[in-house]
């Protein structure tokens, strides 16, 4: 099983994070050790101090795939959750400007926190999801499927061009604007289309 993150999916919150709007998906990947499952706590890692949250749309693929067209991307899965691509920021930072790759920021132990709850997606019309995170019980977070520059069928499409894509895969399909740090003590909730994903407390 493996992780593939979507980044800057979309716009605002690649122009917050002064990068620029893609034309194509950009991609990354995290080891299966970066979930973090069942609302489990979060432990805050020694090694950065500007941690960040990214709260995101998540799709498991139910079936092996390879090249395969955005409009047959909708047989490949059946399933959506919420969860959270965290980033230690200032090591991406310091990665980027030395020109390395930034693995290192996003690929941690527990770093991909995800609801154990999925959601059905042929109940769902994928124009209309929506999802948001609150820390210490204030939204910080508000982002729709509308509002995604790539949608799941077209991100589907493309790394299926690089890689073949196996049951159990996710795909973290990016993160809105809002992004921000999170401390000790805090509290993350997640909820998609109404309904609550996750809670958990990183400490």
């Amino acid at each position: 099983m493996k992780i593939i993150c979507i980044g800057r999916n979309y716009a605002d919150h690649a122009k917050e994070m002064n990068a620029e709007v893609p034309t194509v998906p950009v991609f990354f990947m995290k080891p299966d050790t970066a979930l973090l499952k069942n609302g489990q706590d979060f432990y805050y890692p020694d090694f950065t101090s500007d941690l960040h949250y990214e709260c995101e749309l998540v799709y498991r693929i139910n079936k092996a795939g390879k090249n395969i067209q955005a409009k047959f991307a909708h047989k490949y899965y059946s399933e959506m959750t919420l969860g959270i691509d965290f980033t230690a920021r200032d090591l991406q930072q310091e990665c980027k400007s030395k020109g390395l790759p930034w693995e290192i920021s996003k690929s941690f132990e527990n770093s991909a926190p995800i609801s154990d709850v999925f959601q059905q997606t042929d109940r769902i019309n994928p124009k209309e999801i929506s999802f948001e995170l609150r820390k210490n019980g204030d939204v910080v977070q508000h982002g729709h499927s509308q509002d995604m520059i790539f949608s799941i069928d077209e991100i589907i499409a493309y790394i299926s061009r690089f890689m073949t894509l196996k049951t159990g895969d996710l795909i973290y399909t990016g993160t809105p604007q809002g992004v921000g740090p999170v401390g000790i003590g805090d509290v993350l909730e997640g909820s998609l289309n109404g309904q609550e994903m996750f809670r958990f407390e990183v400490k």
